[in-house]
């Protein structure tokens, strides 16, 4: 594997903008990797000649002295972000053969820095996972694997064909989307840093949506410092979107002062749920002491409707996915199957083009929004949802960011839970309520399970916090050294 292809975002910035490396010669390196790479199946479409392209054009920019922080780096785009010309299907059969003519106002904002695209990353069909198993393409491989084990592991979802890309050195970083925790989970999963940033911080136009009040996007990166990097390229204000906040983009690589002195961090007691493996409650404590020892104060706070949080999100999202899906019924684009009347037509598309998954959400959704459930549901759990959010309110009056487990356990078998949607769901637990409040999330690895896997841990900030956030991230990131690689990727195809 070429040392190129191993380089963080930060350190391939430096040697571009240096010109120890041409945006061309890192962007082979990585087509290159992505080809050997294949049974991980992290990618749905490889754009090998645009790419090319856009290296070239990265390295002129670079030349003329215009370069900024993504130029020249080779990324993947999840698969629900449109961009202009190429495959955007949401990993769904109901959208085949969809290439948008317009581009997603994240990725315009990446390519305008000069960006390069790799290609589009696999992913739960419309988002609707938690394992990357419900891809119309297939699942996605994690690279780690339990040590000594033969067998696959789940990257996490739904950005896990993002995940995997990265984590296997096959793109620098990746954008990914978190409705309930679908960037910050697979992060955790495949050993990188997940950031999910306030809502309403990036555009949502241009991507294909799940659930409105919910989706955000946000990058997968290596490093916390790639992840400040990235997000500035990737926020801003856009007057497309209604649900963009118009307040300036800081500079998020300078807040990196590695100075939390002073700081409060809160430490949730809800977050002790039943069942907890020991070793995620064991690395909680020990980034409590981590920080502690960083010079920040620990307090204990409260969060008490955090129980509510799951059921209330599983209401919520597949509320609004119902109606945001309704769109597809055959017939301006995507799939078709014919039938013998119109509504035959809409039955048999909609039956053939979702995936089991998104048809139950959609029923559940469908449930929970009809005459004489609405009120006992859905508006019940809009309540909920304002209750969480107004717990962090109160919490924030204590400490300024907060400290949890990202995720319940470390990565699981491919198939282990397919079957058993409440399990699946369960892995959320940590990270919907940020969601549910639209608060900025990051997930950073710290440290690996009794079976070698990747486990990371999640500090939530206040509503557009994001520069303290990474800071104090930056310092957990340095206090856990995380430095393992997956021995599958990085013994056997070093």
């Amino acid at each position: 594997m070429s040392e190129l292809t191993k380089m963080t975002l930060s350190a391939a910035r430096d040697a571009l903008h240096k010109g120890e490396i041409s945006a061309v010669e890192i962007t082979k390196a990585h087509l290159a990797a992505i080809e050997d790479a294949k049974e991980l199946n992290s990618y749905i479409m490889v754009t090998d000649d645009q790419a090319l392209e856009m290296a070239a054009k990265a390295d002129d920019m670079i030349k003329g002295g215009n370069a900024k922080g993504m130029t020249g780096i080779p990324i993947g785009i999840k698969d629900l972000y449109c961009t202009k010309g190429v495959h955007s299907q949401t990993a769904s059969h109901i959208l085949d053969g969809f290439k948008p003519e317009y581009e997603s106002t994240v990725t315009a904002n990446l390519w305008a820095d000069g960006a390069v695209m790799l290609g589009k990353t696999n992913m739960d069909e419309f988002a609707m996972g938690s394992s990357n198993e419900n891809s119309y393409y297939g699942p996605v491989k994690n690279p780690w694997r339990a040590v000594g084990s033969d067998k696959d592991t789940v990257p996490g979802g739904s950005s896990g064909g993002s995940a995997a890309a990265v984590a296997a050195d096959i793109s620098i970083a990746t954008t990914g989307t978190d409705t309930g925790g679908s960037i910050r989970q697979p992060a955790s999963f495949t050993g990188l840093v997940g950031l999910k940033p306030t809502y309403g911080r990036c555009s949502r136009w241009g991507m294909i949506a799940f659930a409105s009040s919910l989706d955000q996007a946000g990058p997968l990166t290596k490093t916390v410092r790639d992840a400040a990097i990235m997000i500035e390229s990737m926020a801003g204000f856009d007057p497309k979107d209604s649900t963009s906040i118009n307040i300036p983009v800081p500079n998020y690589e300078a807040a990196l002062s590695g100075d939390i002195r002073g700081l409060k961090v809160g430490v949730p007691k809800e977050y002790r749920v039943d069942g907890m493996p020991a070793e995620i409650e064991k690395l909680w404590q020990q980034g409590i002491n981590w920080l502690k020892d960083a010079g920040a104060d620990v307090v204990d706070i409260s969060l008490p409707h955090t129980k509510y949080a799951l059921p209330t999100y599983y209401i919520v999202a597949p509320a609004e996915c119902s109606s945001n899906l309704a769109r597809y019924d055959g017939v301006k684009y995507g799939l078709r199957v014919n039938g013998n009347s119109l509504d035959d037509m809409y039955k048999k598309t909609r039956a053939e083009g979702f995936g089991d998954e998104v048809r139950r959400r959609i029923l559940i959704g469908t449930y929970v929004l009809s005459a004489g459930y609405y009120d006992a549901y859905y508006l019940k759990a809009q309540k909920v949802r304002t209750l969480i959010a107004g717990d962090f309110k109160a919490a924030y009056e204590k400490c300024d960011v907060i400290l949890t487990p990202t995720a319940p356990s470390a990565a699981f078998n491919l198939g282990e839970k397919v079957s058993d949607p409440i399990s699946m769901y369960l892995n959320d637990v940590f990270t919907v309520p940020a969601s549910l409040a639209g608060l900025p999330g990051i997930s950073v690895p710290a440290g690996l399970s009794a079976e070698g896997l990747p486990l990371g841990l999640q500090l939530i900030g206040q509503a557009f916090g994001e520069e303290q956030l990474l800071r104090v991230a930056e310092v957990l990131e340095s206090a856990a050294s995380f430095k393992e690689k997956p021995a599958k990727w990085w013994g056997e195809k070093a």
